[in-house]
């Protein structure tokens, strides 16, 4: 099963924000520690949207297992993600309601 790390935008920033003011050279990974299979990725945007929704498991490629890049240098700056899978992708939810009114129905 696919393992990801996804970091929200606002930690993202900072993170760029906080390298680009240092020294440091070269490539840089810039990432939250908290890794989530996708199946837990669907689950939560399921439990955020308090929709009634069935999984179906479909054949097809795996691609990637996992990816697991290093952080130390993005660390060495003191900078870590602060926002959650689930903060984000509710802020998220929360954010595309307000564009689009009445389209997103339960």
């Amino acid at each position: 099963m696919a393992i990801r790390n996804y970091t929200y935008v606002s930690d993202m920033i900072e993170g760029i924000y906080m390298l680009m003011k240092s020294d440091l050279e070269g490539p840089v990974n810039i990432g939250s520690e908290e890794y989530v299979k996708v199946e837990e990725l669907v689950k939560t945007v399921i439990e955020v949207s308090g929709k009634n929704v069935n999984i179906q498991y479909v054949e097809g490629p795996m691609g990637v297992q996992a990816r697991n890049f290093t952080k130390t240098c993005i660390r060495s700056l003191g900078w870590e993600a602060k926002v959650s899978l689930k903060e984000g992708i509710s802020m998220t939810y929360a954010w595309i309601e307000e564009q689009v009114p009445g389209h997103i129905e339960g």
